[in-house]
């Protein structure tokens, strides 16, 4: 009798533990049939990521009693048109970018790989996530950084190794959900605080490379946001800042949205970027128009620019399944070259491009 009840509150025991924590196994497939024309080649090509960039990931999240929380977050980014893993960033720098067939490896947790503690006073986080000043990029992006159409001033930044994403990082967000992204503040004002390490040996010329803070501020307010975000990267080559703001105003019949960048490498010929982006998300139904201009220009010899012009239809099948299309045009001017989908182009001329493709997420 005695071991019965023992057993009983053993099992009843396990089934508050289960009760208490969880995980998910979740991910998106995403396949896109791009073409790209240039004044040099055109290219045709299965890829991927036209949409929503492709992973599997597996997170999960504990609770600890009162309001404190424990999490992981694994997500590796893939290449579902061959098969190749995604590939990562070891140190913040040129040399942590792995061997010569880095991204064909398998599985590589390259997009985020974190472990959590949160509570009411926030989330501490620790690992490889995105940095604070990505999210103006993508955030206020009617394309979210993904395909033909995404946002000239994230394709041609100088903002270096650790313009997405750093390895080595010591994360503190005020007013996020706990574990979700980043980008995802809560109502009213949000923070988002980033510490990377380059992790070199010291006294050396190279020992403060790929190190690096960051910070985020925005606010949430019915249909407004905003938000401001700056970073400064330490590298022997020059450091690297970038500065960069954003808003959006949902009118409920369309969404208005534009940020402004700069970026700046601190080195003896000092070479400065600015870049922009106006754009706008029109509801049809179900479905979506996206539409979004663009522009980056350089200090670099000539002052090279480059413009884009991007339209996109979305059509929701479901809440998981899309099919979506988009076109896009460059134009260069003052020596860029820029050439989108795989083509290539000479300096000073156009390229045009077009995703046409199909979202799954689980």
């Amino acid at each position: 009798m005695k071991r019965s009840l023992v057993a009983m509150a053993a099992l009843a025991l396990c089934g508050v533990a289960s009760a208490q924590s969880s995980v998910t196994l979740f991910g998106i497939v995403d396949a896109t049939l791009a073409y790209g024309s240039g004044s040099i080649s055109n290219k045709t090509q299965l890829t991927n990521s036209g949409y929503n960039s492709s992973r599997v990931g597996f997170k999960g999240v504990e609770s600890l009693g009162g309001d404190m929380r424990a999490g992981f977050h694994l997500e590796a980014g893939m290449s579902n048109d061959d098969g190749q893993g995604g590939s990562t960033n070891s140190n913040n720098q040129g040399s942590g970018t792995g061997a010569g067939v880095n991204g064909r490896q398998g599985l590589t947790f390259n997009r985020r790989s974190t472990v959590s503690l949160g509570g009411n006073w926030g989330e501490l986080r620790l690992g490889r996530d995105y940095t604070p000043q990505f999210w103006n990029l993508t955030v206020y992006d009617p394309f979210g950084t993904n395909g033909v159409g995404t946002n000239q001033a994230f394709i041609s930044s100088i903002g270096g190794p650790v313009n997405t994403r750093a390895s080595n990082s010591f994360m503190y967000l005020y007013n996020h959900s706990f574990g979700a992204t980043s980008n995802e503040g809560k109502e009213g004002l949000h923070a988002f605080l980033s510490h990377y390490r380059g992790e070199n040996p010291s006294g050396t010329a190279t020992s403060k490379d790929g190190t690096g803070s960051a910070l985020r501020v925005g606010y949430n307010g019915g249909p407004v946001s905003v938000a401001f975000a700056t970073s400064s990267t330490s590298y022997s080559t020059g450091d690297i800042r970038t500065t960069n703001i954003g808003g959006a105003y949902d009118f409920h019949a369309a969404k208005v949205m534009g940020m402004y960048q700069r970026d700046r490498v601190a080195s003896a010929t000092a070479v400065d970027a600015t870049g922009y982006l106006l754009g706008v998300s029109v509801p049809v139904s179900v479905d979506e128009i996206r539409a979004a201009y663009s522009r980056y220009k350089t200090t670099a010899a000539l002052s090279p620019t480059t413009t884009k012009l991007a339209l996109g239809y979305v059509h929701n099948m479901s809440k998981r399944t899309v099919l979506y299309a988009t076109v896009a045009r460059v134009t260069n001017n003052s020596g860029a070259s820029q050439a989108l989908n795989g083509s290539a182009t000479a300096a000073g001329s156009s390229s045009t491009g077009w995703d046409f493709g199909l979202r799954h997420s689980f």
